[in-house]
């Protein structure tokens, strides 16, 4: 998408804050000296059984690209794509479940489209609203800023472990993976990955617009160390910067290190670490299974926040009054890359 921006260069755009010249999370575009429009969107296959959990969980996702530029939603539109014949009623469902986010977001569906397409997808197309000066972008972050994660880390691990122990899964498949030791899903580890791909990103980007935060992302398909190279490449460019992140630190939802060892892993295990992993300097001490957890691809993950030093204090106390879970992580220093001790 980037190769389009000669076409539209920044001397001739001046208005457009974020846009194709940078790899950052949505388009920013300013109205005037106090509002901008923050726009983007995100939609995905199937990756609970639940119809209605699903949408809730493809709306939150999409949003979360808007809380990541430290914004607040406005209105979305619907993007879905059906196979010919799926039960009407189901398809409601998926509708009514990420209607239900965007009314927790205070925003509204205002339309959207609708394709028939052999596998089900659903996503937003969706619009925000903040102060030209408040845009938190993937780059600005300072040595001395202390990394902070909002959500903790196993959502596409334990999904994709759902997925090859469910209902669907032949009795051949079973009696391998049994021969094999290969655990069961256990339902309270997928309850757990659910409660947290439906939270918002909205308390968390509040409290980072509190402590004055310039630098963030939400953390994705990439995984943590895909999305977190992007900042510190960014970072680097800017201001010399790079990350240094504490493994041991870095939050996971119960379950996902045995999934892990069972090899329940998503296509993100080999391919982020290919794209990404030039910027990434593991130690040897970090265990093999964090070291996977930290390439794994997340779904409706958290914000990684590079929190100034000088505001540390007011974020916690916002997360705190927000009722929002954040994790320090590890900090940004002079240097390049991301180094994972």
């Amino acid at each position: 998408m980037r190769q389009l921006a000669g076409f539209f260069p920044a001397t001739e755009y001046p208005d457009v804050l974020v846009g194709l010249g940078e790899p950052d999370d949505a388009a920013v575009v300013r109205l005037d000296d106090e509002r901008a429009l923050i726009t983007t969107t995100d939609f995905f296959t199937p990756v609970v059984d639940d119809p209605w959990t699903y949408g809730a969980i493809a709306a939150a996702n999409a949003m979360s690209d808007v809380y990541a530029m430290g914004g607040e939603v406005l209105f979305v539109l619907n993007i879905a794509g059906f196979p010919e014949g799926m039960d009407p009623t189901t398809i409601a469902q998926i509708f009514t479940g990420g209607a239900a986010k965007v009314r927790e977001a205070g925003a509204a569906v205002t339309g959207g489209h609708t394709v028939t397409n052999p596998e089900p997808f659903f996503g937003l197309a969706v619009t925000g609203l903040i102060h030209p000066q408040q845009v938190m972008r993937k780059g600005g972050a300072r040595p001395g800023d202390q990394l902070y994660l909002t959500k903790p880390l196993g959502t596409g691990i334990i999904t994709t472990a759902a997925k090859l122990t469910g209902p669907g899964e032949s009795s051949v498949h079973r009696l391998a993976r049994k021969a094999q030791g290969k655990p069961d899903l256990d339902v309270r580890h997928l309850d757990d990955a659910v409660v947290s791909m439906l939270r918002l990103n909205r308390a968390a980007a509040r409290a980072a617009r509190a402590a004055e935060v310039v630098a963030a992302t939400d953390i994705t398909g990439f995984g943590l160390l895909g999305h977190g190279a992007e900042m510190a490449i960014a970072c680097e460019r800017e201001a010399g910067a790079g990350f240094v992140i504490e493994a041991a630190a870095v939050p996971v939802l119960a379950g996902a290190a045995s999934y892990i060892e069972a090899g329940y892993l998503t296509r993100g295990a080999t391919r982020n670490p290919q794209h990404f992993g030039r910027h990434v300097r593991v130690a040897e001490s970090v265990d093999p299974m964090r070291r996977t957890l930290l390439w794994e691809a997340e779904t409706s993950g958290g914000l990684l926040l590079a929190v100034p030093a000088a505001t540390v204090e007011r974020f916690e106390r916002a997360c705190t009054e927000n009722e929002q879970r954040a994790w320090r992580i590890g900090e940004v220093v002079s240097g390049s890359g991301i180094q994972v001790a």
